[in-house]
């Protein structure tokens, strides 16, 4: 698999790990129940997302038979998307006690996760429209027991 895979499906599951913690800790000290706005991002969008994100850039390509349009871009919205989500949680838990800094927070960090998933959606769009590769081609027309002649 490739490091930005394997980058989104690790994070992902430090980010269930994270969120099932604080509800847990949520469900013993009822008073907590403020931070299920965090709980609430850290499942989804860390968890749910980062695994779709990670599946998804590995699997799509494949079904298509396209090379993924970027890795570079792939890469940074590894980035983008798990900065964005700790500082957007980090936010939301801080709104708690001081709400106007935090505020400021959770805009950069919605900003940031929002932009790491337009990166995905234009990365996974360029790839479904691109060009099959020769050895992708190759190995599906093997498949299916045929052979690639040149000039044929």
């Amino acid at each position: 698999m490739e490091t930005y895979t394997t980058a989104f499906i690790k994070s992902a599951l430090i980010w269930l790990a994270l969120g099932v913690l604080l509800g847990v800790t949520m469900t013993v000290r009822p008073e907590l129940v403020l931070y299920r706005t965090a709980h609430l991002h850290m499942n989804l969008l860390g968890f749910v997302g980062g695994m779709i994100f990670g599946v998804g850039y590995h699997v799509l390509p494949r079904f298509v038979g396209h090379p993924l349009h970027s890795a570079a871009l792939a890469r940074a919205h590894v980035w983008a998307g798990n900065v964005g989500l700790a500082l957007l949680a980090g936010g939301f838990a801080w709104r708690v006690t001081d709400p106007v800094p935090a505020q400021r927070v959770i805009v950069a960090g919605g900003a940031l996760a929002a932009a790491g998933a337009l990166m995905f959606v234009y990365n996974i769009w360029r790839t479904l429209d691109g060009r099959a590769t020769t050895r992708t081609i190759e190995h599906a027309t093997a498949r299916r027991g045929l052979r690639v002649v040149d000039g044929e």
